[in-house]
This record gives C-alpha cells, structure tokens and sequence, in this order.
C-alpha cells in the first residue's frame, strides 16, 4: 500500500503574492476591456465652435479657429509613410486601434483615432500638431469641414 505525502502549505506571504497577482491581472483585464469600448465609440462632432472629439481617453474641443480644413486629405496610412505613426509619446497602440499622442515618420506631433489605417482623415491644425481620425466616411467629414463656418 503506497504511503501518501503532503506538501508544506505556503505561508500566509506567498498566498498575499498570489492574491496580488490575481488583483493586477483583473485590472489589466478591466483596463483593456474599457480600452475595446473605447475604441468603439469615439465621436467626431462638427460645428460652428470647432471639432469636439468624443473619447473615453483622450478626447477634445479644438476650437474652428485652430483647424486648417483647408490641408485635410484622406491618407492611407499603410502607403503614406510620412505620416505612419513611429512613436508613442501618450497613448495606447495595439493592434487595430491606436489612440493619444504619438510622433509621425516625417516628425510631427500627431493625436491619433486610428481604426482603419486604410482610410484615414489627416487634419492638421494650428496648434502645432494634426489629428488623424478613423471617420465611416472621410471625403464627407472633409466636405462638412471645409463648409462649416468660421
């Protein structure tokens, strides 16, 4: 008949470990999760005051006054190499999705609401950076743009 051994049971520290790793990793999985909400429904709103951007992370007002519609153009991002982000400076980068501030190839200081790189609008402003945002439909958010008052 075999005889049976038990191992000794971890301490009260080692269990805290553990517990702690589990906390750290529901919280990761809570974080990326409101970042795919995220992701899903930011707004771009025209008007007469500027482009309000609607985001759980990094949206903003930028005033009519600040934008040059002007210079907005549909860019494919996976063909336009001066302006495919390299650097994230504050945001958040995974695939299909990249969101915040990040540094283009050709230098310049960019926001980014990149879904889709393959349709993207590319709004610079006055302000020392542009805005490049992932709009269902580029060529009329450029139009409603360009046609809204100043």
């Amino acid at each position: 008949m075999p005889e049976v051994f038990h191992i000794v049971p971890a301490s009260g520290r080692a269990m805290g470990y553990f517990t702690l790793f589990a906390v750290l990793m529901l919280g990761m999985a809570a974080m990326f999760g409101y970042f795919a909400l995220a992701s899903r429904s930011a707004q771009f709103e025209l008007s007469a005051n500027g482009l309000a951007i609607r985001s759980a992370v990094y949206g903003r007002t930028l005033a009519a006054s600040a934008l040059l519609p002007e210079q907005a153009t549909v860019v494919d991002l996976r063909s336009d190499r001066e302006l495919q982000p390299t650097l994230r400076t504050n945001g958040i980068g995974m695939p299909g999705y990249a969101a915040g501030w990040f540094r283009l190839r050709k230098g310049e200081k960019a926001l980014l609401f990149v879904t889709d790189p393959s349709r993207v609008v590319y709004l610079p402003t006055r302000e020392g950076y542009s805005v490049l945002l992932s709009v269902t439909e580029p060529e009329r958010f450029i139009e409603a743009l360009k046609a809204a008052p100043r």
